[in-house]
């Protein structure tokens, strides 16, 4: 069975305390219990911080084996200029991350806004450098231009030829009513159409949730032809729940994994319900806040 691996951006939130982890739990231990109930993580952290080989190497150890970790480039490369100068950096970070051994699963790079198709050649010249690292790599992009023609296609083409997977970034839950769920947040996501499609062996997709369970479910039942589809195509598919109010995230990933269950999509068990019993199926709206969305 073709996996689907579902998880979170981060996993040292302290917001999760009482709820996803144990109320006493230290931060020194939110890796392990991370672990212990999703079988990935988007791992935002490398982005701000590059950690050491040492780090490294204990978050390699700290994971029950299948875990797979998703680094994200740090933004010293995709969000200082031009990206072929930034080459010896990244394959620094390569070959740094690559301690994960067999907890690696696809890094992603991610573009600002301002990086358009203008930068088409210098996109290319930087990607094809990084080809041949021996890591499955997955590419973001966030100008506007890029999601229309001729651009997206030319973009397409360069993934399918470098098997490089281009992230799927779902943003509509969010953007679906006339209230901004991201007025607290420090970082908004962009309001970008959404082209699903592959163009490598694996699928990434990061699901920006509305804070409110309800008004997800459409969007989320949405996905259900696209994952069985690539599912029976061999695609290993990478599902990462995000929320502008991020306590509700694991919330919102396992709501996910019981819908894809109910679905009759192939997925692995949830390490998380054997940690604690999962609730009845498709029951969390009861949980949902039926407010703001916000504590």
């Amino acid at each position: 069975m073709t996996s689907i691996h579902l998880g979170c951006a981060i996993w040292a939130y302290r917001g999760w305390l009482g709820e996803f982890y144990p109320a006493d739990s230290p931060v020194s231990d939110l890796l392990r219990l991370y672990g212990n109930r999703f079988s990935t993580v988007e791992c935002n952290a490398t982005f701000y911080s590059v950690p050491s080989p040492p780090t490294v190497d204990k978050w390699r150890r700290t994971v029950p084996e299948g875990f797979l970790f998703c680094p994200k480039f740090p933004q010293s490369i995709s969000h200082q200029g031009a990206l072929q100068p930034k080459l010896p950096e990244a394959l620094d970070f390569i070959t740094l991350i690559q301690g994960l051994g067999d907890r690696l699963g696809p890094l992603f790079l991610q573009l600002p806004p301002r990086y358009s198709p203008q930068g088409l050649r210098d996109l290319a010249q930087f990607l094809g450098g990084i080809a041949d690292a021996g890591v499955r790599l997955g590419l973001e992009v966030r100008h506007p231009l890029w999601f229309e023609p001729p651009h997206h296609q030319a973009l397409r083409e360069l993934l399918q030829g470098l098997k490089i997977g281009l992230v799927l970034l779902d943003t509509r839950p969010i953007y679906q009513g006339p209230e901004d769920p991201q007025h607290q947040s420090q970082r908004k996501k962009p309001r970008l159409p959404l082209r699903p499609c592959t163009t490598a062996s694996f699928t990434f997709i990061r699901y920006i949730s509305h804070p409110q369970l309800p008004k997800n479910q459409a969007l989320m039942e949405s996905w259900m032809p696209p994952l069985r589809q690539w599912q029976a195509q061999g695609q290993e598919i990478f599902f990462f729940m995000h929320c502008p109010v991020e306590e509700h995230s694991p919330r919102h990933a396992k709501f996910f994994h019981q819908l894809l269950q109910s679905h009759g999509i192939k997925v692995p068990p949830l390490p998380w319900d054997q940690v604690v019993a999962p609730p009845a199926q498709l029951d969390l709206f009861a949980q949902a806040d039926p407010g703001s969305g916000s504590r």
